[in-house]
């Protein structure tokens, strides 16, 4: 699967709901062993979530990671720079995939990114290990790939009009596993661990806003992938929508979208 190019005008159009997930995994965190902390948020996309770890932790050193440029632009240019109760917030290229703490850190946090990294469970060791005595280790990915969202995506880029251009572009229904599997691997890794999932009603305005909603995030490959043919890409998202159409259809106060969601908070022991 290629990394897709993202873009972040389009991911904030549902800022509001992309960050309550995050509000509630933040929520279970437990205070954190040294002040000021060290923190990283790994996969901070264009940073406006990162800002909720500088405002709960007010003299942290934090840094976001992200390998896309265009999240990376928008993060340093909109929230980079000293923070009010005297800590520090920046921005650094790195991918999941491979990233490797380079120091102690009190809190390694990542909001709805591991689902692009195949085999991130066996990253949890190289993380916890990077983590302070007492330090934590807390995520949240989405778990809605068996959703109509995420399934009619799929079964498109195998019809024959698009096999050969897209059978290989998206993620499969296991980019993540089941929370017992989480709670497996980080009670393994000598972790006290919380697990649990989420559905979000999430009741979305305007037209077409669940197709608005994963052109900002699970259509970025096929995006990706057709940006050299319009014509194409208008083709694919035409027949997509109709579909999503019939998948969501809206109601007297908007489309109600509902997105289960994955989450753990581990902390190492002391």
């Amino acid at each position: 699967m290629p990394i897709p190019t993202w873009d972040p005008a389009q991911y904030l159009r549902h800022a509001g709901h992309r960050a309550r997930p995050f509000t509630d995994l933040l929520a279970r965190v437990p205070e954190l062993p040294t002040d000021p902390p060290r923190i990283a948020d790994l996969g901070c996309g264009p940073g406006n979530v990162t800002t909720l770890l500088a405002a709960r932790w007010s003299t942290a050193r934090v840094t976001g990671y992200d390998n896309s440029p265009e999240m990376l632009d928008r993060a340093h240019v909109e929230h980079e720079g000293p923070t009010p109760g005297g800590g520090h917030l920046d921005f650094a290229h790195a991918d999941a995939r491979t990233w490797t703490p380079a120091e102690p850190y009190d809190l390694i946090i990542s909001n709805a990114t591991l689902q692009w990294v195949p085999g991130h469970v066996e990253r949890f060791a190289t993380w916890v290990a990077g983590l302070k005595p007492g330090g934590t280790f807390a995520f949240q990915v989405p778990g809605n790939f068996d959703s109509p969202s995420h399934v009619l995506m799929r079964e498109l880029t195998h019809t024959a009009r698009w096999k050969a251009r897209l059978s290989d572009t998206l993620r499969h229904a296991y980019a993540v596993h089941y929370p017992q599997r989480y709670l497996e691997k980080l009670a393994d890794l000598g972790c006290s661990a919380d697990v649990w999932e989420t559905t979000y009603i999430h009741l979305l305005e305007g037209e077409d806003p669940v197709l608005d909603w994963v052109k900002g995030t699970g259509l970025r490959p096929v995006l990706t992938a057709l940006a050299d043919d319009p014509q194409a890409r208008e083709e694919f998202v035409a027949e997509y929508r109709a579909a999503l159409r019939e998948a969501y259809p809206a109601g007297a106060h908007g489309t109600p979208f509902p997105f289960r969601r994955i989450f753990a908070v581990a902390r190492k022991e002391s």
